[in-house]
């Protein structure tokens, strides 16, 4: 990878850092981004899509073209605690030729809960020097709103494309069973190139990440009060040799480590993750709970078989419930990413380009690794026509409280990636890996 980084060099016709002909509006960027935070499209339930795809059809009005709406059908989505169209939307602007190669520009428009714990209003923009907070400002509200502001300063500005974008704002990334850029790829509606923008802000190549798999096993007891505990199951302390069973394993899952490189200052190799969620039941003293619900997350390298680790956790499960006096119980998949494997490809040299110069990063800063994080991008591996060249980008970092209280971005970072996607897009920026464009004559013959 050094070497491959080695061979950059950026033009001196490019829109770097101090130019005056591609300005970004951060007045219009901040706007977009105070309305989208306002509108609360959390998942679950994610319920406000069509609503989402209304206001994003008014914010690209201005570059033109066309916009397309795509609803995952129900069958395929249809969950407990999520309701409402799924409603994926695909803009393609008029601002390149006809004709010119497409790339697409990733985001999701849900967002986590909301949760507890905020010091500022969670759906309320709220400037603090150079910080901006609300959900989504950083996942990824921020980025929709960058990128939009990168794309009309390079219109605004005169330059032509290089490549034509086609936005794609898509539902359940934060959760569920079918997450709308699978759809999308199983239809074949996104282009063999992709920015990603829901990664980091910091100076990564994407080398792929793990997959990940939610359970929620349902346990039935039996109600009783809790002054007679002998009429009834209680479902919580029936469910505590399961618990048992299932952190046992947890120590073998965890010491299977894969070869995707880690990220910088890592103390270790990644390594699969197995850990108990959530668990639900009961309502008050009185009464024994009927019933308990326990949530698991399962992540799984690139290099494990997903059946295979859906069978170890249901066996697992399977034998401990022998050892209880539960009356039934249950298990079921509530979502499931697959792992994304190494996407980098031709493009990814100036896609890293675009960021380095962006961002103010020195280009040797890049580095590229893995994570035991997870994305729907590994259903754009599998899906469609296969797509592999997947490039990332966003806004997120470690100190940025992504989906916990008071999350936030900065105004440094937002200005960033509106340069970086303009940097990308405009037919002025070159980096030396890139063929070298003839030049024309003024009867348009190349020049010898």
């Amino acid at each position: 990878m050094k070497n491959f980084l080695a061979k950059f060099r950026l033009h001196h016709s490019y829109i770097g850092m101090n130019t005056s002909t591609a300005h970004i509006d951060e007045n219009a960027l901040l706007n977009m981004l105070e309305e989208l935070v306002a509108l609360d499209s959390s998942f679950p339930p994610g319920a406000c899509y069509p609503e989402m795809a209304t206001m994003l059809e008014r914010m690209t009005a201005q570059f033109g073209g066309t916009s397309a709406r795509f609803d995952v059908p129900e069958a395929l989505w249809e969950t407990q605690g999520v309701y409402g169209a799924r409603t994926n939307l695909i803009v393609r602007p008029d601002l390149a030729p006809k004709g010119t190669p497409e790339v697409t520009i990733y985001f999701h428009v849900d967002t986590a809960p909301i949760g507890d714990g905020w010091s500022r209003p969670a759906l309320k923009m709220t400037r603090e020097g150079s910080r901006i907070y609300a959900r989504g400002a950083a996942d990824m509200k921020g980025a929709i709103a960058a990128a939009l502001a990168g794309l009309a300063a390079l219109q605004s500005a005169g330059h032509q494309f290089e490549y034509q974008p086609v936005l794609a704002f898509c539902t359940d990334e934060e959760g569920g069973i079918y997450p709308g850029i699978r759809y999308l790829a199983e239809q074949n509606l996104v282009s063999d190139v992709i920015i990603n923008l829901n990664g980091s802000a910091t100076p990564r190549i994407w080398a792929g990440s793990f997959g990940s798999l939610d359970f929620s096993l349902l346990f039935e007891g039996k109600a009783a009060h809790s002054g007679r505990p002998h009429l009834g199951v209680n479902a919580i302390e029936q469910a505590l040799p399961i618990l048992n069973a299932l952190t046992a394993i947890k120590i073998d899952v965890e010491q299977r480590v894969s070869a995707m490189p880690p990220a910088p200052g890592s103390t270790g190799p990644l390594h699969a993750l197995l850990n108990i969620t959530a668990i639900r039941g009961g309502e008050k003293g009185s009464a024994l709970p009927g019933q308990c619900e326990v949530v698991i997350n399962r992540r799984y390298a690139p290099e494990e078989d997903v059946a295979v680790v859906r069978a170890e956790i249901r066996e697992c499960v399977e034998a401990a419930v022998k050892q209880t006096d539960l009356i039934g119980w249950r298990i079921s998949e509530t979502g499931h990413l697959p792992p994304v494997e190494n996407s980098q490809g031709v493009m990814t040299p100036r896609w890293t380009a675009a960021m380095a110069t962006g961002h103010n990063v020195p280009l040797e800063q890049f580095v590229a690794y893995g994570s035991s994080t997870s994305s729907d991008f590994g259903w754009i591996q599998q899906g469609g026509r296969g797509q592999r060249e997947i490039m990332l980008g966003g806004l997120s970092r470690p100190d940025r409280n992504v989906h916990g209280a008071d999350e936030f971005t900065t105004i440094e970072d937002l200005r960033g990636l509106a340069r970086s996607i303009a940097l990308f897009f405009s037919a002025q920026f070159e980096t030396a890996t890139e063929p070298k464009k003839p030049t024309l004559s003024n009867h348009g013959e190349p020049r010898s």
